[in-house]
């Protein structure tokens, strides 16, 4: 296989169709990762950035558009174009995965050669674009790839912030192991999973009592802590301060 091979990733549940498409596309000289529906294409995509993402619109367990809209949340995969194959040509389920932001489609039946030119196309102004960027990006992306991944955990834990987000619950919300999850996090943030749940809640806290909130009762439960006790012992620990010194504090500097 050649180092520069172009990386395709084809999602196409169709066994036939994507072995079809397959074959095609590794005698034009394409590295092709075939994944049978959206949701192993996602896993997939959790340590993988193919060049270009060649989609079924119809499948069961996660649809191509559902893969699509999921994918937006990561600023990663801005730069991957992204093609929808489909049979449905009505106006429209065109209009609506333009809306989206699918960057074409392709209507079944189709030549091979119109898939290769579109792909063709999409790679080369890919290319183009990114010779226009002067600075070097790698570390840049490294940066947002990261970032990307702990701005979603953040806000799955904010808007379950009242409840209890175990750690099952948040490895299925972002699509990962739970083995994944925890090692992410003690890598990039030197803590286990709870722990780093927990900082969170109590950051939270901070700017519920940066925004006026006195009464500490109030604050650990709407910071999701059962105990008054528990949400003292933890706040004290993480700031240096009790919850009723670190509110007598910001009082006074006001």
């Amino acid at each position: 296989m050649k180092k520069n091979q172009t990386e395709l990733l084809l999602v196409e549940d169709d066994i036939s169709l994507g072995q079809t498409i397959s074959e095609l596309l590794i005698i034009n000289n394409y590295n092709v990762n075939w994944c049978k529906d959206g949701l192993e294409a996602f896993y997939y995509l959790e340590n993988n950035l193919p060049d270009i993402i060649v989609c079924d619109l119809m499948m069961p367990v996660m649809s191509g558009e559902e893969l699509f809209l999921k994918l937006r949340n990561f600023r990663k995969f801005d730069q991957i174009p992204f093609l929808i194959i489909t049979a449905d040509v009505t106006f429209e389920s065109k209009i609506k995965q333009l809306q989206n932001g699918v960057n074409d489609f392709i209507n079944k039946p189709f030549k091979i050669q119109e898939l290769v030119l579109k792909i063709q196309n999409f790679l080369q102004y890919k290319d183009s674009i990114i010779k226009q960027v002067q600075n070097p990006v790698s570390k840049i992306q490294v940066k947002s790839r990261k970032n990307d991944f702990f701005d979603k955990i953040d806000d799955i834990v904010i808007r379950n912030i009242k409840t209890d987000v175990t750690i099952e619950k948040l490895a299925k919300e972002i699509f990962v192991s739970k083995s994944t999850l925890d090692k992410k996090i003690r890598k990039f943030k030197k803590v286990n999973v709870s722990t780093y749940i927990r900082e969170i809640r109590l950051n939270y806290a901070i700017k519920l009592i940066e925004s006026g909130e006195v009464n500490v009762d109030t604050i650990g439960i709407e910071c999701g802590f059962n105990s008054a006790s528990y949400f003292s012992v933890c706040f004290k620990n993480y700031t240096g301060l009790s919850p009723k010194k670190y509110i007598n504090q910001k009082i006074q500097l006001k």
